[in-house]
């Protein structure tokens, strides 16, 4: 994700990330296409999973002019009542690579990043963590066998 700063403004509490000069054609339905970009692809879904993003839409994925897969408009994140609505649902019921879920175990083990923590109440921390867990103990990607959790528009 680009550097993303906390800002208090007219209206309260909210961020800005840095703007990412990119190739605004391509979006998570273009990249997805090229097998270059799976691992990146696959560590953005399972931060959806984590955070519960509601609104990851095709568009919020970029090819920067750096190389690199950015993640960008975040803003619906970390409810405590399960909202996760993304197009990344290729990855459903397959393995969660190794490596990831390192990273999540890593991230259980102790506490929450203070930039984090500082920006969510108990009860979004504890389904934070119990995310976590449930993406440790599945083990694989999630599948939407409803086809409601998709946002709109797609891209």
């Amino acid at each position: 994700m680009p550097p993303t700063v906390c800002r208090d403004g007219p209206y309260g509490e909210g961020s800005i990330q840095l703007f990412v000069p990119a190739d605004f054609e391509q979006h998570y339905f273009t990249l997805r296409e090229h097998a270059e970009h799976r691992d990146r692809l696959e560590r953005i879904c399972v931060f959806d999973l984590l955070a519960n993003n509601a609104d990851r839409k095709g568009g919020h994925c970029l090819a920067g002019d750096d190389g690199a897969i950015y993640a960008i408009d975040n803003g619906l994140t970390f409810h405590e009542e399960m909202k996760l609505r993304t197009v990344i649902w290729d990855f459903g019921g397959e393995p969660i690579p190794s490596a990831l879920l390192a990273d999540v175990k890593r991230a259980l083990t102790g506490a929450l990043p203070r930039a984090v923590a500082d920006l969510l109440d108990p009860r979004e921390k504890k389904a934070l963590v119990a995310r976590a867990r449930a993406v440790l103990k599945a083990g694989r990607f999630p599948e939407d066998t409803t086809g409601h959790r998709y946002p709109w528009p797609l891209v």
